[in-house]
């Protein structure tokens, strides 16, 4: 098959697939002329998924059917579509999702900012949209939200925004160099990521879109579960930051400060105990460990602050 290309670069649709057979036909045949290759991975399907990428292969030369035989989660699909675009040495690679949910008349403007050479990683942001809250149901705009702040303290990109979009696409040395094996294989992989791009010093770029909702899709997401599986992703991911880009990589202060941050922070909560137990016993608050106390906690939080500062500094695009 001679390459289509978008402005003289190859491009593959990376398209995770679990129990989509309602969904995934239209995904495959709404692709854009340009891309090149469809990559297709069928996460273990327990319905009529990977019959119907079957039938499909033999009248779509760009569809490419991959299949787990067992379930590995969102990420390990992705994290198996980037693994064969390396490999075959993709330019550009565009994730959509396998129940409709991503429109494909955007993936050109997702692909641009990487085709272009503007970006190494773009993604949708949906949370800027002035329709966003009204099209967005409430508890995951919410949740959304928190977590991309999260994100944000986590990865070091303070200028990305709806951290749980998996609209993006993603270049070729990105593709080449991050371990995809390793790469966070469930709902959080958006933003584990985000952090592992952040350590290699790539650049990232949003790129503004429509939510869309109500296509047939149908979410397969438990979100008190993922809200606190993702939020204990990103510390650990916060710390293993730090120790791969700020110690191993460039020894820089913002490391000190976060460190007397910690302390100063534990350290109040030892003034706060203190307090609370004398309180209790004698009906008086100790000055001095209110004193200690206050101090810990305004040092503490400005010493973060100082830290969050140099990190948006040293990640700027």
């Amino acid at each position: 098959m001679l390459p289509k290309m978008l402005r003289d670069k190859t491009v593959a649709a990376v398209v995770p697939a679990f129990n989509e057979e309602t969904q995934i036909s239209r995904v495959v045949e709404t692709m854009p002329d340009f891309v090149d290759w469809i990559v297709v991975i069928d996460d273990a399907s327990s319905d009529g998924t990977w019959k119907i990428l079957e039938s499909l292969a033999r009248t779509h030369e760009r569809l490419v059917p991959i299949r787990h035989a067992e379930n590995q989660g969102v990420g390990g699909a992705i994290a198996s579509g980037y693994k064969w675009c390396g490999e075959k040495d993709i330019d550009c690679a565009v994730v959509l999702a396998g129940d409709g949910q991503m429109q494909p008349d955007k993936v050109e403007d997702i692909c641009l900012p990487v085709v272009l050479g503007k970006a190494d990683y773009s993604k949708a942001n949906r949370l800027i949209s002035e329709s966003a809250y009204r099209k967005i149901p409430i508890t995951r705009f919410v949740g959304n939200s928190g977590l991309s702040f999260l994100t944000k303290i986590a990865s070091g990109y303070w200028h990305i925004a709806d951290s749980q979009s998996g609209f993006a696409a993603i270049g070729k040395l990105p593709l080449k160099l991050i371990d995809w094996d390793r790469m966070y294989k469930r709902y959080g992989q958006p933003n584990d990521i985000l952090v592992k791009l952040n350590v290699y010093n790539f650049r990232v770029q949003d790129v503004a879109m429509e939510p869309v909702y109500g296509v047939g899709e149908q979410s397969k997401m438990k979100k008190r579960k993922v809200l606190f599986t993702i939020s204990w992703l990103l510390l650990k991911s916060f710390f293993w930051r730090m120790k791969e880009k700020y110690i191993y990589r460039e020894f820089h202060p913002l490391v000190l400060f976060y460190c007397l941050s910690l302390l100063l922070l534990l350290t109040s909560v030892g003034f706060g105990i203190r307090l609370i137990l004398k309180w209790s016993e004698d009906g008086l608050v100790p000055e001095i460990t209110l004193v200690g106390l206050l101090f810990s906690i305004t040092v503490g939080l400005m010493c973060a602050f100082f830290a969050m500062f140099f990190d948006m500094e040293r990640s700027r695009p």
